[in-house]
């Protein structure tokens, strides 16, 4: 953590500074892109869209973290972790932007569509394919079963604690019987491809989210008084004002930038998988609606908890943080906020299954096409969801937190040498918008990129937009 944390900010602050700002300044081309429509796949269907892309990777992103994650954060850091995660961000932002323009850049084709990721341009960008195999054993084991079995313990014990409030206990049948229920619905979505994961998580991201957002806009508005000083207590503590003097800063600034880092996901090389499967004509158009899904995650998702806790005056903590969520809603909405927390809950963890699922699909299929080997892996990942379900994962999170770290400096090291190919296509995608055109890329227009499977030919040029 203590290397990961620094060079994943030296590194977004360098791709910043080369691309003068354009995870901030390009803002409007981020919602712009986001409806791009799809061509056709090789098997006669729809390829998925930008949209669709984007709703795997916050299926994926928004988790327990977002709600669990982000009470613990400010339970040990207090308010100013807020700030620091904020910050986080709109840095990282920029490393975000980079690895998914990498991961459409370098994407191959599959019978669906396209699929792509950092093993994909480790190996066709670096050509480096034994790096490539470490990556993708790497978030196989901690996306696919690690932080799948993570997910599914956290909506059982979310059933379980919202039974256990109706009165009468556990039932010690509860959890069997979720966990089955899991994988039964999970190996409906898993065995009909990305096409019917896409679709799925289109439907569910903004549902969730949106749902949960009106959950918190509510404890917000019935506490609206405090809202100025939630905003006080988040700056001063942040920049230190008040912490400087009790040596406790340090705990602010770690506690936010590590939040802000896990729970976006942004350098951490698991987005570009999902962004490498979208159909668009320009390999900047989804590294800009990735980068979109990492605002999405901190500065509206993760800051909708933030202010629900904030605003309810809570006892801070490091043992509280879990809890903090669950109390905010309940003294605010009452005891059926808990059970609708639940469903909001079984909707995130669900959502992140499927999202987790993909991730791992794509990097088996970058290490063999064997089908066989495909099919152990669901059953094995469907094992892992089950036994997560029933069990403790303790043990097995504290793993996660290291495989994820180093996932994510495998990904950083390659980012680094590729970074000047995401130089050149941004300054290709700004001169095409800068002619009111709707940019399209062709590895004609910059033969210097080698190991471009992709993005032959010459398509037909899509009609002028405004500039």
């Amino acid at each position: 953590m203590w290397l990961l944390i620094p060079l994943l900010v030296v590194l977004s602050l360098y791709f910043t500074v080369r691309m003068a700002g354009a995870q901030v300044r390009m803002l409007p081309e981020m919602f712009r892109t986001l409806r791009s429509a799809p061509e056709t796949a090789p098997d006669g269907g729809k390829a998925i869209s930008s949209f669709q892309a984007f709703s795997i990777s916050a299926a994926a992103r928004i988790g327990t973290g977002n709600v669990v994650g982000v009470a613990g954060a400010i339970a040990v850091g207090g308010p100013g972790a807020v700030l620091w995660m904020w910050i986080m961000a709109v840095l990282v932002g920029a490393a975000s932007f980079v690895e998914s323009t990498l991961g459409q850049l370098y994407k191959v084709r599959d019978r669906s569509g396209y699929r792509g990721g950092p093993a994909y341009y480790m190996q066709h960008g670096l050509n480096a394919r034994w790096l490539g195999v470490i990556f993708a054993i790497t978030i196989t084991f901690t996306f696919g079963f690690v932080f799948n079995a993570v997910q599914a313990n956290t909506l059982t014990n979310a059933v379980g604690t919202s039974v256990d409030a109706l009165g009468g206990g556990v039932p010690a049948w509860l959890f069997p019987v979720v966990g089955a229920i899991i994988v039964a619905v999970t190996a409906l979505v898993v065995f009909g491809g990305v096409r019917r994961i896409a679709h799925v998580t289109q439907v569910l991201v903004p549902f969730m989210a949106l749902a949960y957002i009106l959950m918190g806009l509510a404890v917000v508005a019935l506490n609206l008084d405090r809202v100025p000083d939630v905003f006080a207590q988040i700056f001063t503590g942040g920049l230190g004002l008040r912490e400087f003097a009790g040596a406790a800063l340090g705990t602010v600034i770690v506690e936010g930038v590590r939040r802000g880092m896990f729970s976006n996901e942004a350098g951490l090389g698991s987005a570009p998988n999902a962004g490498a499967t979208a159909a668009v004509t320009h390999p900047v158009k989804q590294g800009l609606v990735q980068t979109l899904g990492v605002y999405f995650d901190t500065l509206v998702v993760c800051s909708m908890t933030a202010f629900l806790i904030l605003v309810s005056d809570p006892t801070f903590g490091a043992e509280r943080g879990p809890a903090l969520t669950q109390e905010a809603l309940e003294s605010s909405l009452g005891t059926w906020s808990l059970h609708a927390l639940t469903l909001v809950l079984l909707l995130l963890t669900y959502s992140s299954i499927l999202g987790n699922y993909y991730y791992g699909e794509a990097n088996v299929a970058f290490m063999t096409g064997n089908r066989s080997v495909m099919l152990g892996f669901k059953l094995v990942f469907l094992l892992a969801t089950f036994l997560g379900s029933i069990g403790s994962v303790r043990i097995v999170w504290s793993l996660a937190d290291t495989t994820m770290g180093f996932m994510a400096l495998v990904n950083l090291i390659a980012l680094a040498p590729l970074g000047g190919a995401v130089f050149l296509l941004v300054k290709d995608y700004t001169a095409q918008r800068r002619q009111g055109l709707d940019p399209v890329f062709t590895r004609d227009r910059l033969p210097q990129l080698r190991g471009v499977q992709c993005w032959e030919g010459q398509p037909e040029r899509p009609a002028r937009v405004d500039a």
